[in-house]
């Protein structure tokens, strides 16, 4: 038994009813039912589109017309309201089909929590708002229910539970407060508990409680040991038997104790930081040498407390010291003459220089600093804007001194405040679309995974159970596909895959990369035509990434191309830089953008049907960037077309 799966709760308990235990147990059953009859109700009531709430169409609502704002089609010199009428009619479909892929989750989801229920044994429920009805046996009435050892019912504002220690549980309100959102006039749920049932979990509840109080009572015995141990170092750390008053440093000691510090707080934010993020099932493996460190380090500080010595023996203080001391110095050296030398010097010589024509030099200086006032009024009246939130203002101020070079620094923290707040809108729209994506490509494999598992523990039949595990051996290579490509993507963006730049004949490696493939060439019927140049033709590129970016690209080929339709692959010498393109031609209607195109997830087909994972253009794009080329995609028509231009490498 793993301790994770175990209330440390449990031990104030003195009864299973009144368990954390089993408010998770009726939780994973009140909980699914409240949302069948007070939500979904059927699959024809969730795709009428009653589900939908107010909440839920105005944010696609909201999301869509981000969207119609931020492209050609909205026109900054109509009216809102003139913009909205535009988008009610330009975005109608998009709006309805929105709406029908949130219903299609809705169903996804209600069809879940049906699975989930049906596969309780030993709990019996019925559920019902007057019209639906969702139950595991013939029971139907509430006093067939108050047979059972233990019950719970609810109707008509009432909620019947037994046994009482059940009303007296700490998480009544935890397991309960799902049925405060139903209608107490047409919904009721009741749910019996046998007595098989019942015994099994009480017994494994017991276990569990000793199981706990054991191990509250190991942990107990060795912090109390640990304390011990940790005064006992505090008391004796520093000194000898022989030597009780003098404190002997060792080498780690010299380390400065406000450096010490700050590694104390990095080892302590490493360690949770492992524990948390990285590796939570090692924690031990790097608990002990962080441990031990951090506690040399405790120990260290202890003895300079101990010396008196915690505030003088730090870098800060050192400097500080330092400081003082050279500028002590210089005002002991007694040379007050090189310090006032300029200030004497210098005031007489500038009160002579403009005494006879004091009156110009007034105005001289007068309407000087007027223009360095209206300068300065400028810059405070533009940083005034500009805090207000009007990036796009420009601060005008002429001349060439320091107001001038100010505003134009300004200027360009504005520019870059704009660009960094519109990719910074950019990004929160990728992030959204790719959670978005990201959730539904892996939650359809896992879906499927978890429903075919639930049939399994059902199923006796051996040719069905055959069946069954094909179908969970395929949505597992395809959920392991998604979460590669994943990865893939993730460490080919931040650039971290190590690059060996070499001599690549790049004729050899897509003639070698055509015949490889030749098998799947000949089941997917495409005609391939590779044009190059007649003498050798050399690329500087990593050998692996270049082939894994190509390879991508032909499986992108293979997916998305048009069966029985040829495929151009040419190699281009243009200078400095090899052109390699790939033409061929869509199966799918290529209905959107090349940006969208290059997009985390995206596909050539709306629809989703295929097997890929959205991730290969963008991996190949990565990949060629570190390997310092560029990647480039044109849609025309029904045309795709990618090219690559990599750096040239000199013919020997």
């Amino acid at each position: 038994m793993e301790f994770n799966e175990i209330h440390l709760s449990s031990i104030n308990q003195d009864n299973y009813f009144e368990s954390r235990a089993f408010a998770d147990e009726s939780y994973s059953i009140i909980a699914p039912l409240a949302q069948l009859i007070g939500k979904y109700k059927s699959e024809e009531y969730i795709l009428s589109g009653k589900t939908l709430t107010e909440e839920d169409n105005r944010r696609i609502e909201e999301e869509l017309y981000y969207d119609f704002r931020n492209s050609y089609r909205y026109n900054p010199n109509l009216s809102e309201e003139e913009n909205k009428h535009i988008y009610q009619e330009k975005y109608a479909k998009d709006i309805a089909r929105t709406k029908e892929e949130s219903m299609k989750e809705q169903v996804r989801n209600f069809y879940q929590l049906r699975s989930t229920l049906e596969a309780y044994e030993g709990i019996v429920f019925y559920a019902s708002d007057g019209e639906h009805k969702f139950s595991n046996s013939d029971l139907t009435k509430k006093e067939q229910f108050e047979s059972f050892d233990a019950y719970m019912l609810f109707e008509d504002y009432q909620q019947k539970l037994y046994p009482n220690e059940v009303k007296e549980s700490q998480y009544l309100d935890y397991f309960t407060h799902e049925v405060n959102m139903l209608n107490p006039q047409t919904d009721v749920i009741y749910v019996g508990f046998k007595n098989s049932y019942l015994q099994q979990k009480i017994s494994e509840w017991e276990k569990d409680k000793a199981a706990a109080q054991g191990f509250l009572n190991e942990w107990m015995v060795l912090l109390a040991g640990f304390i011990l141990c940790f005064v006992y170092l505090i008391i004796v750390i520093g000194r000898t038997p022989f030597d009780k008053e003098e404190i002997h440093f060792h080498v780690i000691d010299k380390l400065y104790n406000d450096l010490n510090i700050v590694l104390i707080g990095c080892l302590t934010a490493m360690w949770i930081a492992m524990i948390v993020e990285v590796f939570p099932d090692m924690y031990m493996f790097f608990t002990v040498p962080i441990f031990i460190i951090g506690l040399l380090l405790i120990l260290s500080l202890v003895k300079h407390i101990k010396n008196r010595t915690l505030f003088q023996h730090t870098l800060l203080y050192q400097l500080f010291k330092k400081l003082f001391i050279m500028v002590k110095h210089v005002f002991d050296s007694g040379s007050t003459g090189v310090k006032i030398l300029l200030l004497i010097i210098g005031y007489p010589l500038v009160v002579a220089a403009t005494f006879f024509m004091f009156p110009i030099t007034m105005g001289v200086a007068a309407w000087l600093a007027m223009r360095k006032v209206k300068s300065f009024n400028r810059i405070k009246e533009g940083v005034e804007q500009i805090k207000n939130g009007d990036l796009h203002h420009r601060i005008e101020v002429d001349g060439k001194g320091e107001f001038n070079q100010l505003a134009e620094n300004i200027n360009r923290i504005t520019d870059g405040l704009k660009k960094a707040v519109d990719s910074e809108i950019k990004s929160e729209r990728l992030k959204t679309e790719l959670i978005t994506n990201v959730s539904h490509d892996i939650r359809t494999p896992l879906t499927s995974i978890i429903t075919y598992v639930d049939l399994l523990k059902l199923e006796n039949d051996p040719k069905m159970i055959e069946e069954y595990v094909d179908v969970l051996d395929q949505k597992s290579k395809r959920l392991k596909l998604l979460t590669d490509d994943l990865f893939e993507a993730a460490k080919a963006s931040s650039g971290s895959i190590p690059v060996q730049l070499e001599r690549i004949d790049i004729v050899s490696l897509l003639t070698q990369g055509i015949g490889e493939m030749d098998e799947k060439i000949e089941a997917s019927s495409l005609d391939f035509k590779l044009a190059h140049p007649t003498e050798k033709v050399y690329v500087k590129a990593d050998g692996k990434l270049l082939w894994r970016s190509i390879e991508n690209l032909f499986s992108n080929i293979f997916k998305y191309a048009l069966p029985t339709s040829r495929v151009y692959i040419g190699v281009e010498d243009v200078g400095n830089e090899i052109l390699v393109t790939f033409k061929n031609i869509s199966a799918y209607e290529l209905n959107i953008s090349v940006d969208e195109l290059m997009e985390r997830f995206k596909r050539g087909d709306e629809s989703r049907s295929s097997q890929g994972s959205g991730l290969g253009l963008s991996i190949a794009e990565s990949l060629i960037h570190i390997q310092n080329g560029k990647f480039l995609v044109q849609v025309d028509g029904d045309l795709f077309k990618v090219m690559i231009y990599l750096p040239r490498f000199p013919n020997e």
